[in-house]
């Protein structure tokens, strides 16, 4: 989502004048586009902005030219009133809801007179309807937003607070920005959304439109060959989505399926409003449905009150799923949640050693997936040049990194590659 709402930002500013540049240094403006889901990168937005602030000071003082810094995203959002206190070098603050009002923030700043621009509301124009095209084409693979917000309220979780209430948009927007992005060259679409299967765009006709009835539309655009989505709660994998699975053959074979924990009882403390029995039955219908298709998800250790039991619990449903991929984090106090005024919080070391546990299951099973694809020809959307050199790099339909031998000639095309060696995080493979 970060990435492309980085990549709207850019969208917006270009009539400006602005366009990327590959360092901050020498830059016009540093925008840091943030994520408030654990501690640590919100910490990281304070460092990052000290060290700009010695860059600002240098371009003014050396080169007598002004740099705007602008902090965006939901640590913007959520701690809009702290970065003011603690980085008053800071021009803009601005939220995930109103990045469209950049120009707007831009001409409101005077450097000279220390007037920052500060718009952390969540406003009543919807954002997607102020954007304008995109600027440059994205490239083989590309994001699409099309939902926001959650109204899941997780007790550990500051989406809602942040995105606020969940929004779909309407079909009619998805589906033009998705024939641009096609017509530019796009072949893989990822729709997302912080809870994207919970999407209902409302059509032309007034009829709300499910998930799977947007990928099964989608699936209908002459040149678009692959459609993934993320992220996803087990609540709202309905049916219809499920069987999308089976009947589209552009909709990849694999999903990311968040789950958490394998306690009932921590899930139930996290308010996932799930049980560990209701998640498994959702991948067995998908299997049922797709028997080749791989998933991923998303793990926290040291919940506030897990036990030694509780953690076991997990290990037995990772082991029970066999991923293909999995994130893993330990628990993090976020502001204003329910679980941060918890007195069971884990201590930290802890914490540590289930997450270095569960991380030796989650690779080892990583592995064996990567392992089991050697010798086999999947197809490879080729996205970019790779590491080195004669190398090219692009994805499998499990989300795999494959490099290969070639030339960029090979960028945009779906080439058969057989699968000569599996590594940790990426395989080698062969155009056929």
């Amino acid at each position: 989502m970060n990435v492309y709402d980085s990549d709207r930002m850019t969208d917006v500013l270009a009539p400006l004048g602005y366009a990327p540049v590959a360092s901050a240094d020498g830059a016009d403006m540093v925008i840091l586009n943030t994520c408030h889901i654990r501690e640590k990168a919100s910490e990281k937005v304070f460092s990052e902005l000290g060290r700009l602030r010695i860059m600002k000071d240098k371009a003014r003082d050396q080169q007598g030219r002004d740099v705007t810094i602008a902090v965006a995203g939901c640590v913007a959002q959520a701690e809009g009133e702290e970065i003011t206190r603690r980085a008053p070098w800071v021009d803009i603050v601005v939220g995930p809801q109103t990045y469209h009002r950049l120009p707007e923030l831009v001409s409101q700043i005077d450097p000279a007179a220390r007037q920052r621009a500060v718009d952390t509301e969540f406003p009543e124009e919807v954002k997607f309807d102020q954007l304008p095209g995109e600027h440059a084409p994205r490239g083989p693979a590309a994001f699409l937003s099309v939902q926001e917000g959650c109204d899941k309220f997780c007790a550990f979780c500051v989406v809602p607070y942040t995105r606020g209430a969940e929004f779909s948009r309407p079909v009619d927007g998805v589906m033009t920005e998705a024939r641009r992005l096609v017509a530019s060259g796009t072949r893989e679409l990822t729709l997302l959304g912080q809870n994207v299967n919970a999407y209902h765009g409302e059509a032309a006709d007034g009829a709300s439109w499910s998930l799977a009835r947007l990928i099964r539309e989608l699936a209908e655009i002459d040149g678009l060959d692959r459609i993934r989505y993320t992220t996803s709660h087990p609540l709202d994998m309905e049916d219809d989505l499920i069987t999308a699975h089976r009947d589209v053959p552009s909709l990849m074979p694999y999903l990311h399926l968040p789950v958490q924990a394998g306690s009932d009882r921590i899930l139930a403390a996290m308010n996932r409003r799930h049980t560990h029995d209701v998640y498994l039955r959702i991948l067995d219908k998908l299997r049922a449905a797709r028997e080749d298709i791989a998933f991923s998800g998303d793990f926290i250790v040291g919940f506030p009150g897990e036990s030694d039991r509780d953690f076991a619990d997990t290990l037995a449903l990772v082991d029970r799923v066999g991923y293909a991929s999995a994130y893993s984090f330990k628990y993090s106090p976020r502001p204003g949640t329910p679980a941060a005024a918890s007195e069971e919080q884990v201590p930290e070391d802890v914490k540590s050693d289930r997450l270095e546990a569960l991380q030796q299951v989650i690779n080892a099973q990583q592995f064996a997936f990567n392992k089991q694809t050697e010798g086999r020809t999947l197809d490879v959307l080729v996205e970019r040049a790779g590491g080195r050199d004669g190398q090219m790099a692009g994805r499998s339909p499990y989300m795999q990194a494959v490099n290969l031998t070639g030339d960029e000639s090979m960028i945009g095309r779906i080439l058969p590659c057989r699968i000569t060696e599996a590594r940790q995080n990426s395989v080698i493979g062969a155009a056929a």
